[in-house]
């Protein structure tokens, strides 16, 4: 099993930064993509940004240019730093890992979440 430990998160203004740290631990070998996924009360959990293990990224339309993620694979660390935070960037953000192992002679993937980081943008 994969853990997941987040951090980063907390209280900040219109305009500000903050940069969210998510470390795994536990079974890491596998490690794949990693990323990050944001809930607010009432909404549906959408995509943040994912990384590969290539460094490829995606992100949602409305962080780009924004967010920036990275990783550090010899951490087994993810990172979401968000600069020019806005209030409706609130919400819980949530580490995400998926993790591809082979069991007998097939690929097999998880998914893991990390616990969840609040993070309040004031105007």
């Amino acid at each position: 099993q994969v853990q997941l430990v987040e951090s980063g998160g907390g209280l900040v203004q219109a305009g500000g930064s903050l940069r969210l740290s998510c470390a795994a631990s536990g079974s890491t070998f596998g490690i794949n993509h990693m990323g990050w996924h944001r809930q607010t009360p009432g909404k549906q959990r959408e995509l943040v940004a994912v990384i590969t293990n290539g460094a490829s990224t995606n992100y949602a339309d409305s962080v780009k240019g924004r967010f920036t993620i990275s990783r550090d694979n010899a951490k087994n660390t993810v990172y979401l730093q968000m600069n020019s935070l806005k209030p409706e960037d609130t919400a819980v953000y949530y580490c995400t890992v998926r993790v591809l192992r082979i069991e007998g002679s097939f690929p097999r993937s998880y998914d893991y979440w990390g616990q969840g980081t609040q993070v309040t943008v004031s105007s």
